[in-house]
């Protein structure tokens, strides 16, 4: 089995012997390439990303292994192919570039960072690969992707009302968002701003650079505001700076941040004091499903994050996508994966290889994945979701509500 936990740049994972139990599948089915069927995942083992990439393979590795000891998909067993995107466009194009023209894949899960997505998204819908990401950027199901986009992950217009509306709710009349110079902070800074308009109150944004090994500067703008609350919108290596640099300014304000960049790593790489009360919000898996609850189960952890959760659902729904339209292609999966997942009136099922033999014998199904409903708009947004609140206080998480 892989090694998730020392990943190399690029692995392959193909779980179960020829001989594995096989599922009861319908005659056209033997008749099916005896070729494995090939996704891929494109995550961030290392980079800004790094510390979600691991576990986001590994979930994708489980409905693989499932999957394959229980016979596959129309006969043929799948094949996971794994590239590092190192959370950067540059590294994740040519991973891309590898996956869709010498593996020849037919899906691609997981991307994390809007940056990385919008980069790749293009060559996926120009090939016809079908595209599941985790990236909550604005701009991504906006672009003429002709359907072959979905993702789990609420938008950064959906998230900016969210955390103006936190803001309001604490007391807060100004804000100040700081993010490093990407198109998903400007796309947050924008949206908290007006919000915080409509709420009757006022936000700014300021936009840094990357990698600096000081945003003093940067920071002394923001205080000189004089903001009730400070929202932090970078990566974990950045925001451990900006952090310790507000800590260091005296700010007797309050600190919001976005989870992908406050959360238990930042508490390991920065002193205790300087997060102390930070709130942190961040979308929420479904914590009270079965198919939460299931996948808990399979990784041993008591608590998971968004996106494991959100790419164990994109696994699940390309296979069962594939399931539904006998064939396995880019253009099958889009055409399928919303009908193969959610039917009115469907059985309930929480994982792959319950769906594809439901599939198989003409049962309709509901999926309601670990992440949420895994319903989608036509443009490819996911319809429900969950946020979850937390603060950290004495060098630990607190959980203040999921709604």
């Amino acid at each position: 089995m892989t090694d998730v936990l020392h990943p190399t740049r690029r692995q392959v994972f193909t779980l179960a012997s020829a001989g594995a139990a096989s599922l009861a599948l319908p005659g056209w089915a033997l008749a099916q390439s005896s070729e494995p069927i090939r996704i891929a995942a494109l995550l961030p083992l290392t980079g800004g990303g790094g510390a979600y990439g691991p576990s986001m393979q590994r979930a994708a590795e489980l409905v693989v292994g499932e999957v394959n000891a229980a016979g596959g998909v129309l006969g043929r067993k799948v094949q996971l192919l794994t590239e590092d995107d190192q959370t950067n466009p540059d590294a994740a194009v040519r991973g891309a570039r590898k996956l869709i023209d010498a593996d020849k894949v037919c899906a691609i899960v997981g991307t994390w960072a809007s940056s990385v997505t919008t980069a790749v998204a293009p060559l996926c819908w120009e090939n016809k690969v079908f595209l599941a990401t985790v990236s909550g950027g604005e701009n991504i199901t906006n672009m003429p992707h002709q359907g072959y986009i979905i993702r789990t992950q609420p938008t950064s217009a959906l998230l900016g009302k969210v955390f103006a509306n936190f803001i309001a709710e604490q007391g807060g009349k100004k804000a100040y968002f700081m993010g490093p110079q990407t198109p998903l902070s400007q796309s947050y800074g924008e949206h908290i701003e007006q919000q915080m308009k409509k709420l009757g109150g006022v936000s700014q944004t300021l936009l840094y650079e990357d990698k600096k090994s000081t945003y003093r500067t940067e920071v002394s703008q923001v205080i000189r505001a004089n903001p009730d609350f400070i929202v932090l919108g970078g990566y974990v290596p950045d925001t451990s700076v900006v952090v310790k640099e507000i800590y260091r300014a005296g700010y007797k304000g309050k600190i919001v941040g976005m989870a992908f960049g406050v959360n238990q790593k930042l508490i390991e790489a920065v002193p205790p004091e300087t997060l102390e009360n930070v709130y942190m919000i961040g979308s929420s898996p479904a914590v009270g499903s079965d198919t939460y609850k299931r996948l808990a189960n399979l990784m041993k952890s008591e608590s998971l994050d968004p996106y494991t959760c959100q790419v164990y659902d994109h696994v699940n729904l390309v296979l069962m996508a594939i399931a539904k339209a006998k064939q396995a292609s880019g253009t099958a999966i889009k055409d399928a994966v919303r009908s193969a997942a959610r039917n009115k009136g469907g059985r309930s099922i929480d994982n792959a290889v319950d769906g594809i033999k439901a599939i198989a014998a003409n049962q309709p199904i509901i999926y309601s994945g670990a992440s949420g409903s895994c319903e989608f708009t036509d443009k490819g947004d996911v319809v429900n979701t969950f946020f979850r609140y937390e603060q950290i206080r004495g060098g630990k998480v607190n959980l203040v509500k999921v709604a």
